[in-house]
């Protein structure tokens, strides 16, 4: 029981303090600007949950700077919404709406199916989508919601649309894989048996875990493009804490303070998106200069975890067995 106890109490505790701590951080540095960025003319992007927050900002620079962005969502409404606004912006820009649910693996391969029928190359595949704190419950496939959401379904789409990225790239060049990570991956444990949790649940060690699994997965996917010596990069990157609707799960009292201090505290989504565009379309981070975790505009180190080789492949090879893929 006491066990119990902990296990639900501990990850609480420690996501909140590690929350204030990003917090005083950002209260007393200046979010990073995004430098001038060069023309994206005849690229290709795939941005998923780009409908609104990081991602709207996100497929909204790259479309004013000529690629041709695609944005992969659940809600049409919302994606067409956006399409709209950009467009009313920058007349030229070429954006458009294709159905994604990240909770559902046919859902993934259809979209898949859907982009390859277009007989696009794919320069930029930013894996943006997520959610966090939900309640327990499971995807369409049985997963964990965090886990198979933030994680699994961004595995499968990224697996599926590999081929597409390589042959896209070139040397000088590269495509580029950006994963959306959280600081959150520092306090993350990955329980190979139990990657669903199903043992005492908890929103909050769930969340950690999918983070930090995403960037272990970054990490691996980029070694392993490196080995093989394709044009392709993948990192990792932290937005920051920002001002989006992925905050309406939290524990009611600090949701109110979210509402009345957000503006105050958090970065806009236009900020949180800076190190994103910035990991996707610098030419600093290019060929031997990608990869690696980003955070406020630079390289950072995380945890030793991150860094263990046997983790990351027996997270590797786990992920390709639940997915049907091994």
């Amino acid at each position: 029981m006491l066990s119990a106890i902990r296990s639900y109490l501990f990850p609480i505790i420690e996501l909140y303090i590690l929350g204030l701590k990003v917090l005083l951080v950002q209260l007393f540095s200046r979010p990073f600007r995004l430098p001038v960025m060069p023309r994206q003319d005849g690229k290709v992007a795939i941005v998923t949950g780009g409908a609104k927050g990081i991602g709207y900002e996100v497929v909204r620079h790259m479309a004013r700077l000529g690629a041709h962005v695609i944005i992969g969502g659940r809600n049409e409404k919302e994606g067409l919404a956006a399409i709209r606004e950009i467009c009313e912006e920058h007349k030229e820009a070429k954006v458009e709406f294709m159905k994604l649910d990240l909770a559902s693996l046919q859902s993934v391969r259809q979209f898949v199916q859907r982009f390859r029928e277009q007989d696009l190359q794919l320069n930029i595949l930013v894996n943006n989508a997520g959610v966090m704190l939900v309640p327990e419950g499971r995807t369409e496939d049985g997963f964990e919601q965090h886990f198979g959401v933030n994680y699994l379904g961004h595995f499968l789409l990224t697996w599926l649309l590999l081929d597409i990225l390589q042959s896209s790239g070139k040397w000088g060049h590269f495509s580029r894989v950006v994963n959306i990570s959280s600081s959150a991956h520092c306090i993350g444990e990955i329980r190979l048996y139990d990657l669903n949790s199903s043992q005492c649940y908890s929103a909050h060690a769930a969340y950690c875990q999918s983070k930090l699994a995403q960037l272990l997965f970054s990490s691996h996917l980029h070694q392993e493009l490196q080995r093989e010596g394709f044009p392709l990069s993948s990192c990792a990157v932290d937005p920051g804490i920002v001002d989006t609707a992925l905050y309406r799960h939290l524990w009611t009292p600090l949701l109110l303070a979210h509402k009345t201090l957000a503006h105050l505290l958090f970065r806009t989504p236009s900020e949180g998106a800076a190190t994103v565009l910035y990991a996707a379309l610098s030419p600093d981070l290019e060929g031997e200069h990608g990869g690696g975790f980003w955070a406020s505009g630079q390289r950072e180190m995380t945890t030793p975890l991150t860094f263990d080789p046997q983790l990351q492949l027996s997270l590797w090879q786990a992920s390709l067995q639940l997915l049907g893929l091994q």
